[in-house]
């Protein structure tokens, strides 16, 4: 693989140094914006191109990491050099691989690459792609081949297909941008409870560390613990109240009241023996 960047933003920079840590080779990077190609390049250790049919020529693997409405933008670019036998991938995590409509027509092959991590820095985040579980789709005939590049790499990969890339991305929008509003709900409420901002999110800071790592060793039903475990129905009915009363936000009650119920599913699991009845009974009051 000779791989080729078109976008140097955190993704591009990340997905990158990654792959080159790994041993594959970089082409180097395009982007609209020169000074962002050539910080991407010195940092990857390759080269940056100023035209798209020079980096195009120049790959046989070609990456483009640019938001996700430019995707097709850059393809109706794209599309009409010769990609004969290349390979074209994206990294959006919503967009199906079909955003590259008639690859096949032009004899080359299409996937959607997307790893299961929040990207946030341009220098940093490369250390922990390692780490990251692949998502694959696209192209029947070098679909094995892309899998196994990033297994050689440690990597997890799952193949999906491309009617299910909307709820895939659901998925990993709840897990990773929704946990983020639970927790700037509780850091909200600890402030209503008199700690300063920037103390109520340090006090948060252990819960949900050891938490997330609980639920990534042993999973969610070992690592549920809490009133809707111990079918504590007078502890949850206390907590509706006290929400109810000192929030007018009332997307904070329903929350809490609506992801009760699905902890109460997963206690069910946990202990199958256990009377559930009240706490349901009150959650849905």
């Amino acid at each position: 693989m000779r791989a080729g960047f078109i976008g140097a933003g955190k993704v591009g920079f990340s997905l990158g140094k990654y792959l080159a840590e790994g041993g594959t080779v970089l082409s180097g990077y395009y982007s609209k914006s020169l000074k962002s190609s050539q910080e991407a390049a010195a940092f990857t250790g390759s080269r940056y191109y100023e035209t798209l049919a020079e980096i195009v020529n120049d790959s046989d693997t070609l990456f483009i990491t640019v938001p996700d409405g430019y995707i097709s933008e850059i393809w109706d670019d794209m599309r009409s050099l010769p990609i004969e036998d290349k390979t074209i991938c994206h990294c959006s995590g919503s967009i199906p691989s079909t955003v590259f409509f008639n690859a096949e027509e032009r004899g080359a092959y299409r996937y959607s690459i997307h790893p299961l991590y929040a990207v946030s820095s341009k220098y940093a985040s490369y250390q922990e792609l390692a780490k990251a579980y692949f998502a694959i789709e696209g192209s029947p005939a070098r679909l094995d081949e892309m899998r196994q590049h990033f297994e050689k790499l440690g990597n997890r990969v799952g193949i999906i297909s491309p009617e299910v890339k909307t709820i895939y991305h659901a998925a990993a929008v709840m897990v990773s941008n929704q946990m983020i509003a639970l927790a700037d709900i509780g850091a909200q409420l600890l402030h209503q409870c008199g700690f300063e901002k920037e103390d109520a999110e340090r006090a948060l800071a252990p819960l949900i560390l050891g938490n997330a790592q609980a639920l990534t060793s042993a999973g969610p039903e070992s690592a549920l613990t809490g009133p809707c475990e111990r079918a504590d129905d007078q502890t949850v009915a206390a907590h509706l109240k006290a929400l109810a009363a000192a929030s007018s936000d009332t997307e904070i009650l329903q929350s809490y009241r609506i992801l009760s119920k699905r902890l109460v599913q997963i206690a069910e699991r946990k202990n199958p023996n256990r009377d559930y009845r009240k706490l349901k009974k009150e959650l849905e009051q």
